[in-house]
């Protein structure tokens, strides 16, 4: 008989027998599942956001100069462009309107920008989706703000952004400069951060020292700095939520590690007639490494497909408030399905593996053992 048509009639009674404890077995594979699941989920959910972070990040300023007053944040004189200007290497600078208005109705934070291209007419406003729902307000309807000065001033709704563009538009308001400044007490000549851009990227955090040295006041902030900043919030998040389920995590590990090193009576006189009707102790070995084999990649290929599905098809539903975090005003967006190999390959190795092995150490035991003494038990 052939190696492989050996090992062929050895699978099937390996599935035979894990047919024979059904219950038990099940009970396992579903257990076993979960944990893949949970892990894969948040690995799935985590590296997505990272991904769409990125990409919302290319088209981000190179470099954002903020002044800073007693460590706070402030206004920056429009002076300070034609400083900047001077600078070698540095070939664009703007200035920049922008603030945070909290609605009290709602409980929520939106962000308001002064508009760009196509420019706003005077006394409306561009919302995001987020904006839209949570103020149940739709292209024509008025919004009314309150100012600085505890007077309400009306916006007319111009345009809603698209769903598209929520992951960055969901809770962003848009309206003229003039407006912006009016709202929020800004006077002329002033703005709320700059942006620049740098002729060779290279030469980003020579700039960047440069500024430093030339407006003591300010701070520069590089494109690469807040893309780490994003990297760090959803690993932190994505390291609470494993936290959370470490308990359940270790759980599993203890019930797998006594199903795999502990064989039951029924299991041991199984093997010990195997061994009398003339198998070898190296196939009763590859019987049970086949049966750990079974149940290990029917958990791990059930959590994976399922964390999948969870995760760019619904969103991450049972995880998304801790990893999206704790807000108000969600934005509603769609994953764009994407698995790293590597992370897969490193749960198959954490996951896998550890059990599989864990079955050959019993099965040896049992193996090596007189089937006489076995059968007699």
């Amino acid at each position: 008989m052939s190696l492989l048509e050996r090992h062929r009639n050895i699978i099937d009674f390996a599935l035979s027998s894990l047919g024979r404890r059904w219950k038990k077995n099940l009970a396992l594979t579903l257990v076993y599942a979960f944990i893949v699941f949970t892990l894969a989920s948040v690995i799935f959910f985590t590296e997505a956001v990272k991904r769409e972070a990125r990409a919302v990040l290319k088209g981000a300023p190179e470099i954002v100069v903020q002044r800073l007053m007693a460590g706070r944040h402030d206004l920056i004189p429009a002076g300070y462009i034609d400083i900047l200007k001077k600078i070698t290497g540095v070939g664009q600078v703007k200035g920049r309107l922008w603030g945070y208005y909290f609605e009290p109705s709602t409980g929520a934070n939106y962000t308001i920008v002064a508009s760009g291209d196509p420019p706003l007419e005077p006394g409306t406003i561009a919302v995001g989706q987020g904006v839209s729902r949570t103020l149940h307000a739709a292209v024509g309807d008025l919004i009314p703000l309150r100012g600085t000065d505890g007077a309400y001033v009306s916006f007319e709704v111009a345009r809603v952004f698209s769903h598209a563009s929520e992951l960055v538009s969901a809770d962003l308001i848009e309206m003229p400069a003039a407006d912006l400044r009016a709202l929020f007490g800004v006077p002329a000549g002033f703005f709320t951060d700059l942006t620049l851009k740098v002729r060779n990227e290279k030469e980003l955090v020579v700039v960047a020292d440069k500024i430093r040295r030339l407006l003591p006041d300010t701070r520069p902030i590089l494109r690469d700095e807040i893309l780490r900043t994003y990297d760090s919030l959803f690993d932190w998040r994505s390291g609470l939520l494993l936290v959370v389920f470490a308990g359940a995590v270790a759980a599993f590990i203890i019930f797998a590690w006594d199903k795999a090193t502990s064989l039951s009576m029924d299991e041991r006189r199984e093997m010990g007639v195997l061994k009398a009707v003339g198998w070898k102790t190296s196939e009763v070995i590859a019987m049970k490494s086949w049966e750990g084999i079974i149940v290990s990649l029917t958990a791990f290929f059930g959590g994976i497909l399922i964390a999948y599905v969870h995760v760019f098809f619904s969103s991450a539903l049972l995880f998304e408030p801790v990893l999206k975090g704790w807000a108000v005003l969600y934005p509603r967006f769609q994953l764009i399905p994407h698995i790293d190999p590597y992370q897969v390959l490193a749960l198959f190795f954490l996951t896998v593996v550890p059990y599989t092995v864990a079955t050959v150490i019993p099965s040896w035991n049992a193996a090596t053992v007189d089937p006489d003494s076995i059968m007699r038990l």
